[in-house]
């Protein structure tokens, strides 16, 4: 080992070690805790050494949405591995279950990260996850092909753009969707059903719903039955 891999090593663990700390301190504590003083703190050395590493407050933040979405992301690949029925509409439902399972155990993270600024066109991590997994599978159902005589003319541009960024991110995961297989109408059920999702799950991490709900699960499976009801799922 060179000298040089050898001071990249030790610089990337120590920034896994500041980031571990921050997230301690926002799991325990929250977001307003997590300050770059209380940070050196819990490492033992002094808040203007941490800028060595990050350039900013922000900037560590951002990190550290960075290693929650990457372990969010895990846990929702390995409940879509867990699925054998071999039927797309089980598979997206095990998408969306193990997303708000995630979230209401962790939801300090959860508010971290949909706090944060984000590009509407797809920079939610949180949100372009859920495409990348339900995008490919939703774009796989011959049933859903009908969809798009309602997408509203005023939200076809937005649909059009939006559809390249999807068509990269899913890319990624090394595969490939060509316009008429993931048309503007399943672009904008995509981004609806996202809306959707997002919306119960994060009224009940933040314990927002309008009436007091002792059990809410049965109307999030109520949710996903007209969610895929409404895409084009028929399932057995």
């Amino acid at each position: 080992m060179t000298e040089a891999t050898r001071r990249e090593r030790l610089r990337a663990e120590t920034e896994r070690e500041i980031r571990q700390a921050a997230r301690t301190l926002l799991v325990e504590n929250g977001q307003d805790a997590v300050t770059l003083r209380a940070i050196a703190r819990k490492l033992g050395i002094t808040a203007p050494a941490l800028y060595r590493y990050y350039d900013s407050h922000d900037a560590l933040l951002r990190q550290l949405c960075d290693d929650i979405c990457a372990d969010m992301a895990a846990a929702l690949y390995a409940n879509l591995a867990a699925d054998t029925s071999g039927q797309v509409g089980c598979k997206v439902r095990a998408v969306c279950h193990a997303f708000r399972r995630w979230a209401l155990a962790h939801p300090q993270e959860f508010a971290l990260v949909f706090a944060s600024p984000r590009d509407p066109l797809g920079a939610d991590q949180f949100g372009s996850v859920f495409l990348q997994l339900a995008g490919p599978l939703i774009a796989s159902n011959e049933d859903a092909n009908h969809v798009g005589e309602e997408v509203p003319a005023v939200l076809h541009e937005d649909l059009v753009r939006f559809q390249q960024v999807l068509r990269d991110a899913v890319a990624e995961h090394g595969v490939t969707l060509a316009d008429e297989v993931l048309n503007l109408g399943k672009i904008y059920h995509v981004v609806q059903s996202w809306v959707r999702l997002y919306g119960h799950v994060a009224l009940e991490v933040f314990g927002r719903f309008p009436f007091a709900v002792s059990n809410p699960e049965p109307m999030f499976d109520s949710m996903l039955d007209q969610m895929l009801a409404d895409i084009g799922f028929q399932e057995n």
